[in-house]
């Protein structure tokens, strides 16, 4: 079966008229179906989180207008997000050029796909759509420190690309905003959107002995490359949601220099340096090697 692209993946045939890449989300055009997978994605997620989500994330889910029932309408969403953070909900066509991306978030808003995946892709798609979206980001969004954070993201964003080290940065935002895991009393706990939506990675990224748990560490993290087709190899901790807001307070361009000068780090690689919370076996990715 032919994967339909969405956004800036459909090149130019993906391209709203927009100039920020914001489409109207046509909620009525949803059918039944589309609610459907709705349904199944959100029931299922919220059974698996309690207790493996972080307690923002478990909060942000109960101070939002999002339930089973049906698929999110951005205007009503966003206008109970604005009351808590200032943040608003924007709809896209799909992934969005990186300069359109960082200037909204470093104007607060977020901006996510329209499209729903199709039944038979519950489990896995390759692009982010509007339960990745929505439920995988947005929860976080109503906690005013990450919210911050979101927004420094963006502004650091745009600098970054203007010094020619956004693959750098882009590395912060996957094993922070997407894959990130943070410490608390009672163990390891979800707060990146990517595990949040994911049935699998939510059981592998906290139960599963095969990756590696690090203690996050800037230039450590700016250094690691990252998977875009499986599971993460390496997992990285904070022990806070300050310690992210405390980035932006920092000047990235030494650190950009310093690190550009280094060579990348493999996803599952364990650095000398690295304080290891769990020092995975690696046997999922070796197994995957094996029978590729």
């Amino acid at each position: 079966m032919e994967t339909t692209r969405h956004g800036a993946a459909a090149g130019e045939a993906g391209r709203p008229m927009s100039a920020d890449w914001t489409i109207d989300q046509e909620w009525e055009n949803y059918t039944p179906e589309e609610h459907g997978v709705w349904k199944t994605l959100f029931e299922r997620q919220s059974k698996l989180l309690p207790g493996r989500a972080c307690d923002e994330f478990i909060q942000g889910m109960r101070d939002l207008t999002m339930d089973a029932g049906q698929i999110p309408d951005f205007r009503r969403l966003s206008d109970d997000l604005e009351k808590r953070t200032g943040w608003r909900v924007v709809a896209v066509p799909g992934l969005v050029p990186d300069e359109v991306f960082f200037d909204h978030l470093a104007n607060r808003r977020f901006p996510a796909g329209q499209f729903i995946r199709k039944p038979d892709q519950l489990d896995y798609l390759e692009e982010p759509d509007v339960f990745h979206d929505l439920f995988g980001h947005v929860p976080m969004l109503a906690h005013q420190v990450f919210a911050d954070y979101m927004e420094a993201y963006g502004k650091g964003g745009l600098r970054a690309q203007g010094m020619g080290v956004l693959a750098n940065l882009a590395r912060v935002y996957w094993y922070t905003v997407e894959f990130g895991l943070i410490r608390n009393a009672e163990g390891l706990r979800i707060y990146g959107s990517g595990i949040a939506s994911s049935r699998t990675e939510t059981i592998f990224a906290l139960e599963d002995p095969s990756p590696n748990r690090i203690r996050f560490d800037l230039e450590r993290v700016l250094r690691t490359l990252y998977r875009i087709d499986d599971f993460q190899e390496t997992y990285f901790v904070i022990d806070s949601f300050d310690e992210l807001l405390a980035l932006a307070d920092i000047d990235f361009a030494p650190i950009y220099q310093r690190v550009t000068a280094l060579p990348d780090l493999e996803p599952g690689t364990i650095d000398p340096a690295d304080t290891v919370l769990h020092r995975g076996t690696g046997a999922y990715h070796m197994a995957r090697r094996h029978v590729s």
